[in-house]
This record gives structure tokens, sequence and C-alpha cells, in this order.
């Protein structure tokens, strides 16, 4: 998961509420991308001064997730391993929190190995969210400049390139899956005292730390990763 700032024209009388870190005036699409770079969860809307997690923490999708509302599959074991079962996770930057199904890098300052092969592996996995921006931006050339429209049109209008993305997503597929509409939640837009964020307990800090220990494991380390890892220092 991860927002991207789409740049829009400042509304009137909204002050400093869409001027994001960058310099300029957005909202945030927060989405859920899949291995097919299909989006299957987003929310459209928030200011872009806003701070991703809290505008995933106050979104519909972030609601769901808490009071386990998502449907996620049931816990179970990693390949090979004796561990115990692993919860079903989504893949996340620094920008989000540590939680029980949202997994994030390890903080960099004096890390092992173990954590610097947990964070590569994480960061290749977030790649697939990367690129669905990439490819949504170079399709719908709409992104590329500044929505020339009040805040509900451009609201539907990024709203339609999503829909139209996934479209052609599936239909280059090799499967042929189904767009579920409910994974497009009615989007809104975040006031900034609408936060959630919370300091990881310690049950969500065993998750973070049972997948560095697989990914270190005979059964779930990869031939290159230690050599790949060396050689980025």
């Amino acid at each position: 998961m991860d927002g991207k700032h789409i740049c829009v024209k400042k509304p009137p009388h909204s002050g400093s509420r869409y001027f994001n870190y960058k310099q300029y005036f957005s909202k945030v699409l927060m989405a859920v991308a899949d291995s097919n770079y299909k989006f299957i969860m987003v929310d459209i809307g928030a200011y872009g001064s806003t701070a991703d997690v809290r505008i995933f923490s106050a979104s519909r999708m972030g609601e769901r997730l808490r009071a386990t509302q998502l449907a996620l599959p049931e816990s179970r074991r990693l390949p090979g391993s004796a561990c115990p079962p692993a919860p079903f996770v989504f893949v996340a930057d620094e920008g989000f929190a540590l939680t029980h199904h949202v997994m994030r890098p390890f903080p960099k300052p004096g890390f092992d190995v173990r954590r610097r092969i947990f964070n590569y592996l994480l960061t290749c996995a977030r790649r697939y969210m990367e690129c669905a921006f990439g490819i949504l931006s170079s399709k719908w050339r709409v992104f590329l400049t500044t929505i020339q429209m009040d805040p509900e049109n451009s609201t539907l209008v990024i709203q339609a390139c999503v829909v139209l993305h996934n479209f052609t997503r599936i239909h280059k597929a090799s499967s042929s899956s189904s767009v579920d509409m409910d994974n497009f939640p009615t989007s809104r837009v975040l006031g900034l005292d609408q936060t959630l964020q919370r300091r990881p307990g310690t049950a969500d800090i065993a998750v973070q730390e049972l997948f560095a220990d697989y990914f270190l494991s005979p059964e779930g380390s990869l031939p290159w990763q230690r050599d790949t890892i060396h050689g980025s220092v």
C-alpha cells in the first residue's frame, strides 16, 4: 500500500490543506495493489498536507482492517516452516505504522543482516505498488499535469482512471478475474485532526520478527539475498 499525490488546482478558500511536502497542491490517492499491478482498494480525496498513516487510519479500508471486516484469509504457516501461523499482511513503507496486518521496514540505524534482508525483501514487494502508480500515470496522462477542476470533479476523474486502469489490467492478464466494485470505497476529504496512529504492540512486533526469521531460514531465504544486501552497503 502507498499514497500518491495527484496535482490539483488549489481550491478556493482551502488555505494550506492541499499543500503537500513536495511544495504543490494535491489530493491523495491511497491504494493497495496486487502482483498484477491492479488496485484492490482505494481511498481518494485526502488533503495533500495529510500524512499517509493518518489517511489510511481514517479511510474506510483502515477502519475495516481494524474492525476485522476485510475478509482476510486465516493465518497460516509460511511455506516449509514449522513456525507459528503468520497473518496475511499489507506491505508498506516507513510512512505507515506497524500493525498486526501492516508490515513496514525496520528502522535503519544499527540493524543487523537479518533485518537488512527483511527490509530488502519488503522493498522488492513494495515495487509492485510503485509500478502500479507508474502504469496509471503513463496510461492516463491527466496525472502528468495539474487537474484544473473543482475538488469533487477531480475526485471523479481519479476514480474513473483507477477503474479503467483495473479494466485494462484484467483484460491484459491471462486470468479472467472480475472487478469487485465494493473494493472502491466512496472517497472523502479527511480533516487534519483525524489520526489513529499508535505505537506497535508486542504482537505486532512479533509478526515482523517472525517474517524476518523466516527470510533468514533455509525455507524462506533466497540464494542471492545476502550478496545483494552486502553489495548495497
